[in-house]
């Protein structure tokens, strides 16, 4: 039986500039942070860089026709802020501008839809320089980014979404220091993600202004549903703390008015600085939320456990993807209801859903991955049920178009539907690829 979506419905795929570009040091570009960090000694898994990558600022053509063979209909790409602006504030850098045009013409070209994220992770090393997104004028050098990028391509580009993954950018990146900037500091965490949200509304603003009444404008979050470990008190309790960690924290400044009382009250003088106007601003409406799910979050407490006493716990049984995430189909399905029913979300697109796995080129030059095509079958099965029941759900992008800089991990994880040799620059089209093209044609996806 073909599960059926509806006329209309997107589907996509999706990259990040730091993951694909390369060129870390051309036609202008300045540092970001993840030059930075990823040329320190010690921080990536396989002592590797971005610096070429997918060498995509080269190869975006063949990219583009490789979409266009699969059938893609839409690409969400990010746009690397130091390519735009050196300094991250400034003088504009016109090459850097220009091929991101280029780019936007082919795929328009092509018949496929432009969603830009203007946030990818890789904020200019100049502001971090100047405290990073700690600093709270960076949220408004973002605004002046936006609109710079806005001006350029706003008269094509009709999909937008201001940041990518702000808890990430807050935790790994200030947090537990895993990420780029590598800073550990759990008070700075939360201002960062204070900013980063009042980043996001300034940007709403700006865009909403320079691309037009039929422009989209959203933010896209990594959420997760969080299950208790057991049927305990205190483990209960710790999942409601972890549930305000991940999700509430980002979801209520953004659909419901503020920062959620409880949480506000758990971290007591680590919260942020704020200043009155700044949820009004936060709280700017938008036309969508973007959704990246991976996995559901099982937790138990645990004392020593910072920020909030809770600490994940692996399901005995289950499965596990090379990231050591576990396949849970049914917590995509189960965060779509809930995004629908408790917060009103007006529209909703999957923007990132994938999975890694130890990928290898057979003899007969193909690769043969079937455990990815198994786990994006179950996924989008569990987006189709929600959509049955009514969540309004406009699209589903896979994670990700090709192999790629896997940040702290480096090249040790294959997340893509295409197969990226590092050395040659080869790409091969994986059978998860060819098996996601079928779906795209058939608008649908056969359920077993």
């Amino acid at each position: 039986m073909l599960a059926k979506f509806p006329d209309g419905f997107i589907w996509g795929v999706a990259t990040s500039s730091y993951q694909i570009e390369g060129g870390w040091n051309e036609d202008g570009k300045g540092l970001s942070i993840w030059d930075t960090f990823s040329h320190t000694k010690g921080k990536i898994l396989d002592n590797t860089t971005g610096d070429v990558s997918c060498d995509h600022y080269h190869r975006w053509r063949e990219d583009v026709e490789l979409m266009k063979e699969l059938g893609i209909m839409a690409y969400r790409f990010s746009i690397a802020w130091a390519r735009i602006l050196p300094d991250g504030k400034g003088k504009v850098n016109a090459k850097g501008l220009d091929f991101y045009s280029r780019l936007v013409d082919a795929l328009l070209e092509n018949g496929i839809t432009p969603f830009i994220t203007l946030y990818h992770w890789d904020l200019p090393q100049a502001l971090q320089d100047e405290g990073g997104w700690a600093n709270r004028d960076v949220a408004f050098y973002f605004g002046e980014y936006a609109s710079v990028v806005a001006k350029r391509l706003g008269d094509r580009v009709k999909h937008w979404i201001t940041h990518n993954e702000p808890w990430v950018v807050a935790w790994i990146g200030y947090g537990f220091g895993n990420h780029a900037p590598g800073i550990q500091n759990h008070k700075v965490a939360l201002q960062v993600a204070h900013h980063l949200l009042l980043s996001h509304g300034l940007a709403v603003e700006v865009l909403r202004d320079l691309c037009g009444y039929n422009a989209e404008v959203g933010i896209t979050l990594n959420l997760s549903p969080v299950h208790s470990a057991s049927d305990r008190e205190e483990d209960i309790a710790a999942a409601k703390r972890h549930d305000g960690f991940l999700n509430r924290w980002f979801l209520e400044p953004l659909f419901v008015g503020g920062y959620p009382s409880d949480m506000v009250e758990f971290y007591g003088e680590l919260m942020p600085k704020t200043q009155p106007a700044d949820m009004a601003i936060i709280g700017k409406r938008v036309d969508f939320l973007g959704v990246n799910y991976y996995s559901r979050s099982v937790i138990a407490h645990n004392e020593d456990s910072k920020p909030v006493k809770a600490m994940g716990v692996k399901v005995e049984g289950a499965e596990y993807t090379e990231m050591g995430w576990e396949v849970y189909p049914d917590g995509l399905y189960e965060m779509l209801v809930r995004l629908d029913g408790e917060y009103r979300v007006p529209k909703i697109y999957i923007t990132e859903n994938g999975a890694a796995y130890a990928d290898e080129v057979l003899p007969d030059e193909r690769v043969h991955d079937e455990r990815r095509v198994n786990y994006l079958r179950q996924h989008i099965l569990a987006a189709h049920r929600a959509i049955t029941e009514g969540v309004n759900l406009a699209g589903y992008f896979v994670w990700s178009l090709m192999d790629n800089f896997e940040w702290a991990y480096g090249y040790t994880k294959r997340f893509g539907i295409i197969f990226v040799d590092f050395e040659t620059q080869r790409r091969i089209i994986k059978e998860s690829g060819h098996w996601y093209s079928q779906v795209i044609r058939n608008n649908g996806i056969i359920a077993i």
